[in-house]
């Protein structure tokens, strides 16, 4: 238990100690540093500013855990959430972290049965990790009942208001009792979010932990450019052509997860899948396998990967590129440790291309282009391991039992034609090329252009100078970038670079909340 020992200082019971031994953890993060003992021993309510994949679930989720009573007969808890996959993500975290307590923890979500929720809810529950659409539902139905709960936690809050949630965690607010803790945590801290809790957090404190580092200098980062028919075989030729491969690949579905995982273990490999449909005890399972390398690839999608407290590994591959640079980031953060060098794999396809370079841009990475290893290099890489294999066998085993037995072939058979005849019988589907398909060039064009569609115009008072400077000051997109602006009426036109329109899209999209955009492609 020494390892946990900086658990045990924040105040954790050996209940919830025990329960961290066993699903690998060693340190607390820093927001679970900060979190973690003001939770337990005061009573302020909490604004924790932090991203995606820093703990922030462990951090508020133990010391709740810790706290709320056992076989109490109302909700004690309730977790607001911006998605479904984030609440079956959460509430398995949670029953994870509970040890030997009695409590009992749902997920509760749009697109699941109603009925099983009124059900459930009906039994008893602890605590609710729940959507703000599906939660508002139920609390108009009667079905849940919030008066009496100790604690409302709001995680992911910038991410609700971008979703367009906020007016129903408000009217879910007002719904609470006034004497709960409350808890929002969030990546970032818009003035709205600011305004939520000074309208309703009483005496609170802010707590903030520096960005993580977007880049490690111990992750060595490459992309190849190969098409999505291309990217399994792509996989395979790399996994081949290293000498150790402990690795994870993201793929962003669970359906291409269990596609990946499955055809690699049809192959031979030593893999299996993480994602939101695999149960709690069977997660365990396989994080213990992957952990202790008895199998060396775990395929998952963003959200199962959370929380995997894994941090050796020689590779990661982004199988499919993710939606932001953070995603990227917390990815690629898992090689490149304890002083041994890492490295970071993404396969791009053109149609992905602009988003790689938003990626590049906003992480400050250099991820630089390199050409797939071809079939006869796989093979040479592997013939080059079997002769290291048999020369160590030489230098360090008993090999005199076979000695008689190789004298009396080397009697009959010339010396290579033996060894020609032995290695093909042991190594004849290891080393045969057939095994790999070939793989086509993919061009991908990246001096391209592409023209934007803005939803302002002449009735904004808008011109091309004051449209190009409002461009600007919200993406940071230098004016000279920006070309052949057209004013109409109602909406404009503008061309810029493939990689400028990925920086502006993506810009313009965060800032949208429920509406539509006002930057978007120009359709043809």
């Amino acid at each position: 238990m020494e390892k946990l020992e900086n658990f045990r200082i924040l105040g954790l019971s050996e209940n919830t100690l025990h329960a961290l031994k066993k699903k690998g953890f060693e340190e607390p993060t820093p927001i679970q540093q900060k979190t973690i003992p003001m939770l337990l021993k005061g009573e302020v309510d909490i604004i924790g500013q932090a991203q995606t994949g820093t703990g922030k679930t462990a951090a508020f989720g133990l010391p709740i855990l810790e706290r709320i009573k056992e076989k109490s007969k109302t909700v004690q808890a309730l977790i607001l959430v911006p998605t479904r996959e984030l609440a079956i993500q959460v509430a398995e975290e949670l029953n994870s972290y509970k040890g030997e307590k009695p409590l009992q923890i749902a997920p509760i979500y749009g697109g699941q049965s109603i009925e099983e929720q009124f059900r459930r809810l009906k039994k008893g529950v602890d605590v609710v990790v729940g959507t703000p659409g599906r939660i508002l539902d139920h609390l108009k139905r009667k079905s849940l009942k919030l008066e009496n709960i100790s604690y409302l936690v709001l995680d992911e809050a910038d991410e609700m208001l971008n979703m367009g949630f906020i007016d129903d965690v408000e009217e879910i607010i007002k719904k609470t009792g006034s004497q709960k803790r409350m808890l929002l945590f969030s990546a970032t801290m818009p003035e709205k979010i600011i305004s939520i809790a000074k309208k309703y957090m009483r005496n609170y404190e802010m707590l903030g932990v520096k960005k993580e580092q977007l880049t490690t200098n111990l992750t060595d980062q490459i992309y190849f450019e190969v098409s999505h028919a291309d990217k399994f075989d792509a996989l395979c030729r790399i996994i081949d052509f290293e000498h150790e491969f402990y690795g994870l690949i993201f793929c962003r579905t669970k359906i291409d997860v269990d596609s990946v995982a499955n055809k690699l273990m049809e192959r031979g490999y030593d893999a299996d899948a993480l994602h939101g449909d695999i149960a709690q005890n069977q997660r365990e399972i396989i994080l213990n396998k992957f952990r202790k390398q008895r199998i060396n690839i775990l395929v998952a999608t963003d959200v199962a990967a959370r929380g995997i407290d894994i941090h050796n590994l020689t590779h990661v591959i982004n199988y499919s590129l993710p939606q932001d640079p953070e995603a990227y980031v917390h990815r690629i953060g898992r090689t490149g440790r304890a002083g041994k060098e890492g490295t970071a794999i993404t396969f791009v396809t053109p149609d992905e291309y602009r988003r790689l370079i938003f990626i590049k841009k906003f992480a400050k990475t250099d991820i630089r282009k390199e050409k797939l290893p071809k079939i006869e290099d796989v093979i040479n890489q592997k013939k080059a391991r079997i002769k290291t294999q048999i020369a160590n066998i030489i230098k360090t085993e008993d090999t005199d039992g076979y000695i008689k037995f190789a004298q009396e072939m080397l009697k009959e058979t010339e010396a290579e034609k033996v060894l020609a005849a032995l290695l093909k019988h042991t190594f004849q589907d290891e080393l045969d090329a057939s095994n790999y398909n070939e793989i086509r060039d993919v061009s991908i064009d990246k001096k391209g252009t592409a023209r934007l569609f803005v939803a302002l115009g002449k009735i904004d008072d808008m011109t091309p100078k004051k449209l190009a400077a409002f461009i600007k000051q919200e993406a940071k997109v230098p004016n000279e970038k920006i070309k052949d602006i057209q004013i109409f009426d109602k909406f404009s036109f503008i061309t810029v670079s493939f990689e400028e329109a990925e920086i502006i899209l993506n810009i313009f999209k965060k800032k949208k909340g429920s509406r539509r955009p006002m930057v978007e492609r120009a359709k043809r």
